[in-house]
């Protein structure tokens, strides 16, 4: 019996992880926090933009295991909707990013002369 059934919590269509998953969640980001740090401390690769495009990587990594093993977003979910307004989020956030950073590289691309220092 688990610890929701025992004091009458158990909410139907909650996520449910066993402490096996959470301490997979828990290695797995120790590992990919301590990784980046040994890469810069130890300073491991010599180019920096390739240190940087790693650290940048294992963070991905990192935020892909916390949404897995800590907040349990997957396809069955709530039916799949979870999953979908994740996307949807994203997919946002990465138009207002990659808009911004267009418009203010066509802004100094295009400023007249007698106003760049």
């Amino acid at each position: 019996m688990s610890a929701h059934e025992e004091i009458g919590q158990h909410v139907e269509g909650a996520p449910h992880a066993s402490m096996k998953e959470y301490m997979i969640g828990f290695s797995l980001s120790v590992i990919l926090t301590v990784i980046p740090f040994w890469l810069v401390l130890g300073d491991v690769i010599d180019s920096r933009g390739m240190t940087i495009f790693l650290i940048i990587v294992f963070g991905i990594m990192q935020m892909f295991v916390h949404m897995v093993y800590f907040l349990h977003l997957n396809t069955k979910s709530e039916g799949g909707w979870v999953l979908i307004s994740l996307a949807f989020t994203v997919m946002l956030v990465v138009i207002a990013i990659a808009g911004s950073i267009w418009i203010m590289y066509h802004l100094d691309l295009n400023m007249m002369p007698t106003m760049q220092m």
